[in-house]
């Protein structure tokens, strides 16, 4: 089973941004969330894939997650017209720190000015490495699950 446990942490500055080895644009919807489940599709740097998630456990530390390539015209498609209402647009920031590649969302749309950071484990109690734009530690808090920003963008809270 694919299970993908990380923890999530809000952004201080943009120092991230010198750091970053790689960045892409993402655009993604969910074709049905709820539940603690979803059914995501995603399009970056010209490809495409549809994940499915399972609810949060662990206090929001794990949950299950399968991935697949769809293809590209595809995932355009649902995104224009299959999709829940509110589609999440950000650019992902890659950037290593110690043993592990760290992920920097970078919101735009409904959900500017919001940035967070992630980094994806193999074991809950591995040791990681804080980068010193590292802000307040949200796993867990839903309103920082990009199913919930398309619901509740980051603009009306």
């Amino acid at each position: 089973m694919a299970q993908e446990i990380e923890h999530k942490f809000l952004v201080l500055d943009d120092s991230y941004k010198r750091e970053a080895y790689h960045s892409y644009h993402i655009r993604q919807g969910y074709l049905t969330s709820g539940g603690g489940r979803s059914v995501r599709i995603r399009t970056r740097d010209g490809e495409a894939f549809i994940t499915v998630k399972g609810p949060s456990m662990d206090g929001g530390l794990s949950r299950y997650e399968f991935e697949q390539p769809v293809p590209l015209d595809d995932a355009r498609y649902m995104l224009d017209h299959l999709c829940e209402p509110g589609i999440i647009d950000k650019t992902r920031w890659l950037v290593r720190c110690g043993e592990h590649t760290w992920e920097v969302d970078e919101f735009h749309g409904d959900n500017e000015g919001l940035v967070v950071a992630e980094v994806e484990l193999r074991a809950a109690d591995e040791h990681f490495d804080l980068p010193p734009f590292i802000g307040r530690r949200v796993t867990g808090e839903r309103r920082y699950y990009n199913s919930q920003l398309r619901r509740q963008p980051f603009k009306s809270w």
